[in-house]
């Protein structure tokens, strides 16, 4: 049975950011997952548009801002070949969204310029998503990987993970998204959250990213002389109301154009993905709780009454980093860095992330 000192579950980017990080304290760390490649679920089907969340001051936000500067300067320096920092214009959906926006004003945190239509941000761009999911992987030897991987199987014996009776690793982390049934803990109430992305050739060019009730890519000159131009959504919450591909793309092009005209199109290619999703919206970072054990240890959780986290039991050496949403490309390198920092350095990782504040939230429901 071959070891590892980490094993990490699901390929997307949450994966393969914390592939990425662990690299530089690690020479034994293995990626799995059940697709044939890297990014081959919501990640590869993600529009990885980077832009700021617009609004006043609150701990979402602020996460966002943090995520957003820390993720475009990390692509920057390490992938350059994979993002581009053109810019977003950011256009009002209608005049109480532009009274909004003027409420925000004095609440920017990044540099804009006020256009005709909407606000253009600089710091706006677009991630070359699975090439650049692909790129972390590659970029360091210590990672190895594997593929058409499905677990069925996991024990923990001894403090060490047993997956499949085949591979066993002193740590284990899952980034699979909005799937964690792996994980069998009722407090992970995690939904996906449906997002649609297609390519298209069109004769029209935009010099920027665009995003209004959808977002629109810079354009890319193609062989054939036309341009190159993905446009991105994230808002089924079911996953039959984008089954049908042809009425959600029309839709999608529908949007589009309302931003700016798109002339000749072809539709090259069309994704769909769920984006993970917690209940408050947040993600989901840190070390999974024992529920049970913890329970038969402070049963009365269930009314409310406050016990530190450090005294819940935890599944050692058990990890999550999930939740995302749609802003998967913008906070998935920052998560990662803070989940790693947390166990290599034991640094606590704040609550509004953290996993512990779902485990309060749903113990309180079993009451009911």
């Amino acid at each position: 049975m071959k070891s590892y000192e980490y094993i990490i579950v699901g390929a997307g980017i949450s994966g393969c950011s914390t592939a990425h990080e662990l690299s530089k304290h690690s020479n034994s760390i293995l990626i799995i997952d059940k697709n044939s490649g890297i990014a081959q679920g919501a990640s590869g089907a993600a529009g990885a548009f980077l832009s700021p969340l617009l609004g006043k001051p609150n701990l979402f936000k602020n996460l966002v801002s943090k995520s957003l500067e820390y993720s475009t300067k990390f692509y920057q320096k390490n992938f350059p070949l994979h993002i581009n920092n053109c810019g977003t214009t950011r256009i009002p959906q209608n005049e109480e969204d532009e009274k909004k926006f003027q409420e925000y004003i004095p609440y920017m945190d990044f540099p804009y310029i006020k256009e005709k239509d909407g606000y253009f941000f600089p710091i706006g761009s677009v991630v070359d998503s699975s090439n650049v999911c692909e790129s972390m992987i590659k970029s360091s030897s210590m990672i190895e990987k594997k593929f058409n991987y499905e677990v069925t199987s996991i024990e923990n014996i001894k403090d060490i993970w047993i997956i499949n009776n085949d591979i066993e690793t002193q740590n284990i982390i899952f980034t699979t998204g909005s799937d964690v049934s792996l994980i069998d803990q009722f407090y992970l109430n995690i939904r996906g959250v449906w997002g649609q992305r297609i390519d298209i050739s069109t004769s029209s060019s935009f010099s920027h990213n665009y995003h209004k009730r959808c977002s629109i890519s810079q354009s890319k000159i193609l062989n054939n002389g036309k341009n190159l131009v993905s446009i991105g959504a994230t808002h089924h919450r079911n996953k039959e109301d984008i089954i049908n591909t042809v009425q959600n793309t029309n839709e999608l092009l529908k949007k589009a154009n309302d931003i700016q005209e798109l002339k000749d199109v072809e539709v090259l290619n069309h994704y769909i993905g769920a984006r993970a999703c917690s209940n408050d919206y947040f993600p989901v970072v840190g070390s999974i709780i024992d529920s049970q054990k913890t329970l038969d240890e402070f049963p009365y959780l269930i009314n409310g009454t406050h016990v530190e986290s450090k005294r819940f039991t935890r599944f050692k050496n058990g990890y999550v980093l999930t939740g995302v949403g749609g802003r998967g490309f913008v906070l998935a390198p920052y998560l990662a860095k803070l989940l790693v920092e947390s166990i290599i350095n034991n640094q606590e990782i704040e609550s509004s992330i953290s996993i512990d504040r779902l485990f309060r939230r749903e113990v309180k429901r079993c009451k009911k």
